[in-house]
């Protein structure tokens, strides 16, 4: 009898051209968080933007989501959106995001899901925060020069560290 392992969604599954963003511009942690929850206003998993904003910025309010290495990973549970959903920002120049670590962040990845999600989006924010983890994948984030080549560049890495 083998056991039923829920399958970990890829971060390469949640990210297209549509909700990455290079050159990324905001000025504080509050208008690159509500840029970021716009990116994926569009996006049709999401049914209520503004509770996704509102769920975002009330998680944030519990503790920065600004993880250390110039990451930052604002992310929510809320009704507003039926899946997980996800955006990935590089910003043109660093943002004071309250960091444990007291560095501004470069690299904003913003992940919702609806409350029955739970296990799933926990699995992500761990998948994410290994890979950003690692200094060479930061670098290569933050080189970018189009959603393609970012996008081409992740699916690589994670492909390296979480085979299939």
């Amino acid at each position: 009898m083998g056991f039923n392992r829920m399958r970990v969604m890829q971060i390469s599954e949640l990210l297209n051209e549509e909700n990455v963003v290079v050159d990324f511009i905001a000025e504080e942690k509050e208008s690159a968080i509500s840029k970021l929850v716009d990116v994926i206003s569009s996006n049709s998993k999401v049914e209520d933007v503004e509770s996704v904003r509102e769920a975002v910025f009330e998680r944030e309010k519990l503790m920065s989501t600004g993880v250390g290495k110039g990451l930052a990973l604002p992310h929510a549970k809320t009704t507003g959106v039926r899946e997980i959903v996800a955006a990935l920002a590089v910003t043109s120049s660093p943002i004071e995001f309250h960091a444990v670590d007291n560095e501004p962040v470069r690299i904003i990845f913003l992940l919702v899901g609806p409350p029955d999600s739970k296990s799933n989006h926990v699995r992500v924010l761990s998948r994410i925060s290994r890979l950003m983890n690692l200094k060479e994948v930061r670098d290569g984030v933050i080189a970018s020069k189009s959603p393609t080549e970012l996008l081409q560049f992740i699916n690589k890495y994670e492909k390296q560290l979480f085979p299939l």
